[in-house]
């Protein structure tokens, strides 16, 4: 179990990652052994330490979750302005990116209040004909059991947050 404090936390720097980079990757293995990653911007992290994600593109994820559920979503500020000021001061001031281990569930219908959600995050795109292409058309989610976490860390900059 993540301690309160923590996942605060990781929904926080999940939060800033997705809003900087517009998405997370998830790392899958097919059934060759090889890891596949996919960029998802449609992860939600809910309060009682669970997720989800619309799933409508991801083909080779799809597939390997069938036979390996176990996954691991690597979510990273990628904002330059965070980046820039870090450098400039030396040092990171809260961590920049977490890395969750977790096992994904099978496909099922999204709730209305999920398909809320992303419609919510996907708004001020919605008059591009990109985002209507795209994002119109989400019904369907895989839950997220997330079993542990790690920050990602670049020690000598990071020596105040541990």
């Amino acid at each position: 179990m993540i301690l309160e404090k923590d996942w605060k936390n990781i929904q926080h720097v999940f939060s800033e990652a997705q809003r900087s980079s517009l998405h997370a990757s998830i790392a899958t293995i097919d059934s060759f052994g090889q890891p596949t990653i996919t960029p998802i911007g449609t992860i939600f992290l809910n309060d009682n330490q669970t997720a989800y994600f619309f799933d409508t593109y991801t083909e080779k994820l799809s597939e390997n979750v069938i036979q390996n559920p176990k996954a691991c979503i690597q979510a990273i500020n990628t904002s330059k302005w965070f980046w820039l000021r870090s450098f400039i001061k030396g040092q990171f001031d809260k961590y920049f990116g977490v890395r969750l281990y977790v096992e994904i569930g099978n496909l099922r219908l999204a709730t209305e209040q999920e398909i809320h959600a992303v419609d919510r995050r996907t708004k001020p795109l919605q008059w591009t004909k990109g985002s209507q292409l795209i994002w119109s058309d989400f019904t369907h989610v895989r839950d997220i059991k997330i079993n542990e976490f790690r920050w990602i860390k670049y020690p000598r900059m990071m020596e105040n947050l541990f």
